[in-house]
């Protein structure tokens, strides 16, 4: 199998509240599926995997979405989502690329996943592809490379900003600020305007700020993956 030919690994959240305030969240839909549909078309395959594995939590469940519709009414999707794996039983060596969708439940389990720690090392360290946008990003503030080193120290990113935080009134709601936390581990922290597309690439790894980056990260993904190939 050459590395062409290994899918990629699209990973959820398994967390389906706002922490104590009760608030239901999840996964947010578009941030998964504009990604995914431009990768598809571009001819990749994928894997949709979470945390816990089964069923995740849906947030920013949007029909009016033309591609959310799309992949809801017109393909597998549903059952797909149905029967994610859990990350314990995967292996990064099996995939060219892992990519981590937003949603605030990220906030919760995507931080401290030992699973996704080691798959986003196995990835990376066998030249392939690490991806994140919006609250995705949380997967990679704890994630060190074999020789210890933080892997977003040095690195340019972007992610969902403390201000776009403050904008939805959710500072004191989740457990840590995605864009302070970053920072404190050396990453090099982009910032755009509130909401407005900002997608940074620095090498193989590829990060967006919000929503309206997801498609454009899928972009860099593939062209990416297409000059690793």
């Amino acid at each position: 199998m050459t590395k062409a030919t290994k899918p990629v690994l699209c990973v959820v959240t398994s967390h389906p509240v706002k922490g104590a305030s009760g608030v239901p969240t999840g996964f947010f839909m578009a941030e998964l599926t504009h990604p995914l549909k431009v990768l598809e078309e571009a001819g990749f395959d994928t894997v949709i995997a979470s945390i816990r594995g089964g069923q995740p939590p849906i947030d920013g469940f949007d029909l009016s979405d033309p591609v959310n519709a799309w992949f809801w009414n017109e393909t597998d999707f549903q059952h797909r989502l149905a029967t994610t794996r859990p990350l314990s039983e995967l292996n990064g060596a099996d995939y060219s690329a892992v990519f981590f969708a937003g949603g605030h439940g990220t906030m919760w389990d995507f931080r401290d996943s030992q699973d996704a720690q080691r798959i986003i090392r196995d990835v990376y360290e066998s030249n392939g592809v690490v991806a994140a946008v919006c609250h995705g990003p949380a997967a990679l503030v704890d994630a060190t490379l074999s020789n210890g080193d933080y892997l977003v120290a040095g690195k340019n990113i972007a992610a969902f900003t403390n201000k776009e935080e403050e904008e939805v009134q959710a500072t004191t709601v989740v457990p840590f600020l995605l864009e302070t936390a970053l920072r404190e581990h050396g990453a090099l922290h982009h910032e755009a305007p509130n909401w407005s597309e900002n997608v940074m690439v620095d090498g193989r790894l590829i990060t967006g700020q919000n929503p309206a980056s997801a498609h454009g990260v899928g972009e860099a993904m593939a062209k990416t993956l297409r000059l690793l190939a």
